[in-house]
C-alpha cells in the first residue's frame, strides 16, 4: 500500500513539474521567437525558419528603421506623458473613493459597491459604441487630453485593491490622529496613504502594463498617428495589405520592452517590496 501510496505521489509531483516547464517553455517561446527575428534581413526571415539564427548577430538595421519609420521617439513621448497622468490620476482618485467607501457608512455605500461591481461584469468593448459617442460629443478624438481622461476612468480592481487594503488597517490609527486634532484629509493623506504602498505598487503594475500596451482604444481615439503615435499603435505601421515585415515589428516590440525592463531593473527593489508586504495581513 505505501509503495502504491508512493509511486502516486512521485507521479503527482513528475507531472506538477512537466506543466511548470511546459508552461515556462511555451511563455518564453514567443519572446525567443521575436528576438531572433528582430535580427534577420528581409532574405533571411522569408527563407528561414523562425527559430533558424540569423547569419550576423549584429545586424541593427532593423531597429533603426523601426525607431525611424515608426515614430518610436514621438510614440515613446506620447505612451510616456499618457502613462504618468494616468497612473497619478487613477492612484489620487481610487484611493480617495476607496478610503470613503471603507471609513464612512452612509446611505448609499452598499449601492456604490454594486454598482462597481455591476460595471465590472460589462464587456468593455460593447460598451465602446456610447463611450464613443461621449468621446466624440465632448471633442476628445485625437486629443491627447481627452485619451488620457478616458483611460482614468475609474478602475474597478484596483478600487478593491485599495478597499481590501484599507480592511487590513486598524480603525485606531483614524482615531488618535482625531483626537489629535487632525480632519480626515490629514489621516487620509499623512497617516493612511503612506501605509497603501504595497496596495498601490500592486495597481501601478496591473493599470500601467494594461495602459502601455493599450492598442484598440488608442487606435480607435487617436487616430492622427502622426503627432498622437503611442508605442503599440506605432508597431502597426510595418502592416500593410500586401504582407508585414515581421522582422521590423519584431525590432519594434524589443525596443518598446526596454523601457519596462529598465523600469524593473532600476525599481525591482521596491516591486518585490511592495507586493510581498501586500500579500502580508496586517
Amino acid at each position: 500500500m505505501n509503495v502504491i501510496y508512493k509511486l502516486g505521489r512521485n507521479i503527482l509531483t513528475f507531472l506538477k513539474y512537466l506543466s511548470l516547464v511546459f508552461f515556462s517553455f511555451a511563455a518564453v517561446l514567443p519572446v525567443v521567437s521575436c528576438f531572433i527575428t528582430a535580427f534577420k534581413t528581409d532574405q533571411e526571415y522569408q527563407t528561414t525558419n523562425v527559430m533558424t539564427m540569423p547569419a550576423n548577430w549584429f545586424n541593427f538595421d532593423n531597429f533603426v528603421q523601426a525607431f525611424q519609420k515608426a515614430n518610436m521617439g514621438r510614440a515613446f513621448i506620447n505612451s510616456t506623458i499618457i502613462l504618468i497622468c494616468v497612473l497619478f490620476f487613477s492612484v489620487m482618485i481610487g484611493t480617495q473613493l476607496a478610503y470613503v467607501l471603507n471609513r464612512f457608512k452612509f446611505f448609499g455605500n452598499t449601492i456604490i459597491r454594486a454598482l462597481f461591481l455591476f460595471a465590472s461584469q460589462l464587456p468593455g468593448v460593447a460598451m465602446q459604441i456610447a463611450v464613443y459617442e461621449i468621446m466624440y460629443k465632448l471633442g476628445f478624438i485625437n486629443s491627447l487630453v481627452g485619451y488620457i481622461i478616458m483611460m482614468c476612468g475609474t478602475d474597478i480592481i484596483s478600487i478593491y485593491i485599495y478597499i481590501q487594503f484599507f480592511e487590513n488597517i486598524d480603525y485606531s490609527l483614524d482615531e488618535s490622529a482625531i483626537i489629535d486634532g487632525a480632519n480626515y484629509f490629514t489621516i487620509f493623506y499623512k497617516v493612511l496613504f503612506p501605509l497603501l504602498k504595497p496596495a498601490i505598487v500592486t495597481s501601478c503594475i496591473l493599470k500601467g502594463v494594461g495602459t502601455y500596451n493599450e492598442y484598440y482604444c488608442a487606435s480607435l481615439y487617436l487616430q492622427d498617428k502622426n503627432r498622437y503615435a503611442t508605442v503599440a499603435t506605432s508597431l502597426y505601421t510595418f502592416v500593410g495589405p500586401l504582407g508585414s515585415k515581421y522582422n521590423l515589428i519584431c525590432a519594434g516590440v524589443i525596443i518598446s520592452l526596454l523601457p519596462a525592463l529598465i523600469v524593473f531593473i532600476l525599481c525591482q527593489k521596491q516591486i518585490y517590496s511592495g507586493l510581498t508586504a501586500g500579500a502580508v495581513k496586517g
